[in-house]
């Protein structure tokens, strides 16, 4: 094993496995992350806590891992290249791989200008697959990206990364997918699965590639909780795609939420279904409430 992760386990045995979103609060009060940790335990085997996700400015990854950490709960910190350079970035690996945090998603991180400060100056130093290649020599071979030695305690981390089955064109997917595995990716984290069919042949291309096998897919499921947020997501998030079907449904319903939570539901049931999917990510923006039905519902109870 390379971490020791509780989620390395459950993937390293065969079993599905569950993660599930964290977002810290725009403030300092720990409890904003408590009570949803408090909620959520127990029905995902880590928890990803992100890393002032959408370019707005949070609580810090690394505070919000330190707080799942005392609660006994396994978190996944996320690390993006857009604020930090390859000094802060793998000063922060040693720190958390001391603090006992066991699982990193390293990210690019969505550029400044979407978020509220957007005259902030980016950093974007190196990008994801420099660092997860970065991460994967210092854990590895003991070795700083600029050739010096880790002298007192490689950082023991599984290393995570993101993918998006939706991104054009199609064989950009697909090769990105194979240069973060090279670099030394042992998990992906999809981007958010609405649209099944183009994920299908997504994912057969994986397998007939045999990237299945060289690392653990996770498939990412967002619920759409309203008119608006459905409206977001397809008109306005790079990278989503709403099928047209999924889009009418939520317009056209009674019940936006109730429809967005049977959609979640569904696609849940077919991912776990699917040959070369591992495990899902469930990412419930302000809905975190809605995780443990839809993990029990869907019969994909985490590992203890």
């Amino acid at each position: 094993m390379k971490s020791k992760s509780n989620l390395e386990k459950v993937l390293l045995n065969g079993n599905f496995a569950v993660t599930a979103e964290i977002g810290p609060p725009k403030g300092s009060d720990p409890n904003s992350i408590m009570k949803k940790a408090k909620m959520l335990n127990g029905y995902a085997d880590a928890f990803n806590i992100t890393d002032n996700q959408t370019a707005v400015v949070r609580m810090s990854s690394f505070a919000g891992c330190s707080i799942l950490l005392k609660m006994n709960m396994e978190p996944i910190m996320q690390m993006t290249c857009r604020d930090r350079n390859r000094i802060a970035l793998q000063s922060d690996i040693l720190g958390a791989s001391a603090l006992g945090i066991k699982n990193i998603l390293f990210l690019t991180g969505d550029h400044q200008s979407f978020g509220n400060h957007p005259s902030a100056k980016g950093v974007f130093d190196i990008d994801s697959l420099q660092l997860i290649q970065i991460a994967k020599n210092m854990r590895d071979n003991g070795m700083f990206q600029n050739g010096e030695e880790i002298t007192s305690g490689r950082p023991d981390v599984l290393i995570g990364a993101a993918a998006n089955p939706f991104a054009n064109p199609f064989e950009v997917r697909i090769d990105r997918l194979s240069k973060k595995i090279t670099a030394g990716a042992d998990f992906i984290q999809t981007q958010s699965v609405y649209n099944l069919e183009i994920f299908t042949k997504w994912i057969d291309d994986v397998r007939a590639n045999g990237f299945d096998k060289k690392v653990h897919i996770l498939a990412g499921v967002t619920p759409l909780k309203s008119v608006n947020m459905t409206n977001r997501m397809k008109f306005h998030v790079p990278g989503v795609d709403i099928p047209d079907t999924i889009y009418k449904r939520i317009k056209n319903a009674r019940d936006p939420k109730k429809e967005g939570y049977s959609i979640a539901l569904e696609t849940l049931l077919e991912l776990k279904n699917i040959n070369g999917i591992h495990g899902v990510h469930i990412t419930a923006l302000f809905w975190e409430d809605i995780i443990p039905s839809l993990v029990k519902e869907a019969s994909i109870h985490t590992t203890p």
